[in-house]
């Protein structure tokens, strides 16, 4: 190979479904924007290398011998690059292809100046920017569809609660509905048996879904940051505790969540921008009762300013994804007051990011 081979993804922001997506079939609305994580790979020799802001100046090194990949841990964590290589080492060895190193080189426009996360999903970003390298780097093949299941596979190997739902947005770009398969046995399959005929197998990926949704007729989709990163992990497996304690109804809240996030599939389908304004407001009144009763912090003190701000102005917002802090969403209808809404959040040090959605980029199994 000559030359170098550069491959971009999306980040991603919620608009509803969350914690409840994280339950296999349950569903959920994403949409893709256009802040990007950029691999750039190159072809070495005797080993390879991953430079990233993430490692500081000194780059990962991998090998192999022979149990596979050999990798410089002394000061780096098992992350979701690592995931990513690893699995599509399995897969260029079921495929019976040559083995080659390469160098990868990662640039994030899903973090601020100083290196804080915008809850953009740069986790899954540089996942699926990662392993469309590999596969181009190998001539893999892979569609669309079996990119993000390799994308799944290997992010469930970091974070075994992960839903998936910014994978499918990195990966297809647009509107999406989502729900997820069961990751943990997934899981389990992975780690028992040879991968390809994994992605290839419907009956495995029960209760995936991937859906085209039509945007908003006249809604403006606005992005505000709270300036506090929060831990989607961490605060999806307190609720989990919460539930196992008894202290949530979770069949009410994935019932409730369920009904809300179909009215609002509906009402995009069918172009009510008001419906849609309704199914916001009450995905985030779902947010802030499951809060509650975790005794959570879903909703932050500058994530409801930046909702009631919203409001205030003719507008719907709520906290984008796990909550805690990182960005709030507002879809504003044409008479919305938007550069009054944004003084008041210049006035409570929340940010505007100025973000648009990442235009679709194929349907289900196009390459």
């Amino acid at each position: 190979m000559n030359g170098t081979i550069t491959t971009r993804a999306p980040g991603k922001l919620f608009i509803a479904g969350e914690y409840a997506v994280v339950t296999a079939g349950e569903p959920s609305v994403l949409v893709a924007v256009d802040r990007y994580l950029t691999v750039d790979l190159t072809e070495s020799i005797g080993a390879g290398s991953i430079h990233s802001p993430e490692y500081g100046r000194v780059p990962l090194y991998w090998t192999r011998d022979t149990d596979g990949l050999t990798i410089d841990r002394e000061h780096h964590p098992y992350d979701y690059v690592l995931a990513a290589i690893q699995l599509a080492e399995r897969v260029r060895s079921e495929l019976g292809l040559r083995a080659r190193f390469f160098d990868l080189r990662i640039h994030s426009g899903l973090d601020d100046a100083s290196g804080r996360k915008f809850g953009l999903g740069s986790s899954g970003a540089v996942t699926v920017a990662t392993l469309r390298a590999i596969d181009e780097f190998y001539g893999f093949d892979l569609s669309r569809t079996d990119l993000f299941k390799l994308a799944l596979l290997a992010t469930v190997q970091v974070a075994p609660t992960a839903s998936g739902g910014d994978l499918a947005a990195s990966c297809f770009g647009g509107w999406i509905g989502y729900s997820s398969p069961d990751r943990l046995a997934l899981r389990q399959r992975a780690a028992n048996g040879p991968l390809v005929p994994l992605l290839r197998e419907d009956a495995a990926w029960e209760g995936l879904r991937i859906l085209r949704l039509r945007p908003p007729e006249e809604l403006r989709l606005i992005v505000g940051w709270t300036g506090e990163p929060a831990s989607t992990e961490r605060l999806v497996d307190e609720i989990a505790q919460h539930t196992t304690d008894g202290d949530i109804d979770l069949p009410a809240f994935l019932f409730d969540s369920r009904h809300c996030v179909l009215r609002l599939w509906q009402a995009l389908d069918e172009g009510d921008d008001d419906a849609t304004l309704q199914a916001v407001r009450e995905a985030r009144r779902l947010l802030q009762r499951l809060g509650g009763q975790a005794g959570v912090g879903i909703e932050t003190e500058r994530l409801s300013i930046l909702c009631e701000t919203a409001e205030h102005h003719g507008a719907a917002g709520k906290p984008s994804g796990a909550g805690g802090g990182d960005c709030g969403i507002v879809l504003a209808p044409p008479g919305a007051d938007v550069p009054d809404l944004l003084r008041d959040w210049e006035a409570h040090d929340i940010r505007h990011l100025t973000v648009a959605v990442h235009p679709p980029d194929g349907a289900p199994d196009e390459r």
